[in-house]
């Protein structure tokens, strides 16, 4: 087969490593294709200075899937966490590859863990998910926003007085190594983002060859996990801007299911699990959506989106 693709990607380091390790994916099942990767850059990626809360869905998507739609790249490679759950028109993920470890995990300036940490000690962090989990554990933390790539978040727990950090660990793993990780956080502990440490590989819905091409890089175990996450989240109408996780794990043929929607300072959160059979991996998000409202997640919701307005 001859013929050459493009893969459309963010330009951040891992963005960058994300979409090469795709191409070398690819490549390795035909390695008569040429791939190229054309860096776009999105709204998250303009806006450095400032919060994301309030731009709705997509900041870190949106050009991306346009530059699809138009035919200007063939496939786009994304971190499945940052995929909003209803995708533009047209567009599909047609592949999700074998997912690296989902949990979030806290980097510190001197070494120390979690409940080590002195009393008010700097944690950075954007996420409000992380934000409101860690005000949980450690209410007397101090919050700070820190944005920008993995490399640069790093830099200022170096250079400013933060006392640490929170970040994925599949980011790290992916991009440095887990040597500079202080702890990990336990999944029932800090619940993570729906998809977090997925790979999303996005393509438009009519191109058949493209799909059957990305079906070789597919994991199927990881995409049953993703789409029971997924139908949590869509099951809750939120977004990663909103202070809700989940995780799937699939344990012995078994769909376990965790899920969480919290304040944001962390003094309300209803956590609920769900298991069962996982060839209805997306029923069971969707009940576990349902559990959740009824114990008061909605209430919290309501109150979370009006903050914002």
């Amino acid at each position: 087969m001859n013929q050459t693709i493009t893969i459309g990607t963010r330009g951040s380091q891992l963005a960058l490593w994300q979409a090469e390790y795709i191409k070398k994916r690819l490549n390795s099942h035909f390695p008569d294709i040429e791939i190229a990767l054309q860096i776009i850059k999105t709204t998250g990626d303009r806006i450095q200075n400032r919060t994301l809360i309030g731009l709705g869905k997509g900041v870190f998507t949106k050009e991306i899937e346009v530059a699809l739609l138009d035919g200007t790249v063939d496939l786009a490679v994304h971190s499945m966490k940052d995929l909003p759950t209803e995708l533009p028109d047209g567009l599909c993920i047609a592949a999700i590859p074998a997912r690296e470890d989902p949990r979030d995990v806290l980097v510190t300036q001197s070494g120390v863990s979690l409940g080590e940490l002195p009393k008010a000690a700097k944690i950075g962090t954007t996420s409000p998910r992380r934000r409101s989990q860690l005000l949980y554990l450690r209410p007397d933390l101090q919050v700070v926003d820190v944005r920008g790539n993995l490399d640069t978040r790093l830099r200022k727990l170096h250079e400013t007085d933060l006392d640490g950090i929170i970040l994925a660990a599949a980011g790290i793993k992916r991009l440095i190594g887990s040597e500079i990780i202080t702890a990990y956080f336990e999944i029932d502990q800090m619940v993570p983002a729906v998809g977090q440490g997925a790979l999303g590989v996005e393509t438009r819905e009519d191109d058949f060859e493209m799909k059957e091409l990305l079906s070789a890089v597919n994991h199927p175990d990881s995409e049953l996990e993703v789409s029971a996450e997924r139908s949590v989240l869509r099951g809750l109408g939120g977004g990663c801007q909103v202070p809700i996780g989940a995780n799937a794990r699939l344990i012995d043929g078994g769909l376990s299911l965790i899920g969480i929607v919290s304040s944001p300072d962390g003094s309300r959160r209803v956590v609920e699990h769900i298991s069962g059979d996982s060839s209805n991996a997306v029923g069971l998000g969707e009940a576990l959506a349902e559990i959740l409202l009824q114990r008061g997640a909605g209430e919290i919701l309501d109150v979370t989106s009006g903050a914002k307005e």
